[in-house]
């Protein structure tokens, strides 16, 4: 009898437990919520006779992962929160974000929306996906590697450049570079 009793017991606690966990089938896509303290974009703008790197703050976003692979995202960066990380910093701080370059009055934010990812290897995918900045919208491509997935957490980089001019920031054209390095520095958690 004494038997019975545990047997049942251990049944209901089982059955407790599988109703109020919420399931997931394999290969189902699962969200992870981008740490917007510890991620950033990284840029670095060419002039002649220099450059200038800052960084901006990346404000939310989620990267679904299947199976151990990412396959989808949406990330805000916070355009108004740009900081330039060399001398010049405040000063060209107001320029970047002036009508002639970002505008970040009018648009204080920018999103990239990943549309594809095709893996390489276990850890280098390229990801396509719109960036939409300053009110213009560009697919772009670059190659991701993909530092840590786990089943909490989530770490990956890439290094790649943008042409500024497809998004109607035509300052300087000639003098400052079409191209500018970007940097992004991604981290994510259930």
């Amino acid at each position: 009898m004494k038997k019975i009793i545990i047997a049942c017991a251990s049944f209901i606690v089982v059955a407790s437990s599988v109703a109020f966990t919420k399931a997931t089938k394999a290969g189902e896509p699962v969200s992870y919520t981008v740490d917007a303290k510890n991620s950033k974009v990284d840029f670095s703008g060419s002039k002649k006779g220099g450059y200038h790197p800052g960084y901006f703050p990346v404000k939310d976003g989620s990267v679904m992962v299947a199976n151990g692979k990412i396959t989808g995202g949406r990330f805000t960066i916070d355009v108004a929160g740009i900081k330039v990380t060399d001398a010049s910093g405040e000063k060209l701080e107001s320029h970047l974000k002036a009508t002639d370059f970002l505008d970040a009055s009018k648009f204080a934010d920018a999103t990239f929306e990943i549309k594809s990812v095709k893996y390489k290897n276990a850890e280098t995918a390229v990801i396509t996906g719109d960036l939409s900045l300053k009110g213009a919208t560009s697919k772009i491509s670059f190659e991701t590697k993909v530092r840590e997935i786990s089943d909490t957490k989530l770490f990956a980089e890439a290094n790649f450049s943008i042409d500024r001019t497809k998004f109607g920031i035509n300052y300087g054209v000639g003098n400052v570079s079409s191209d500018v390095q970007i940097g992004v520095h991604l981290f994510a958690s259930k």
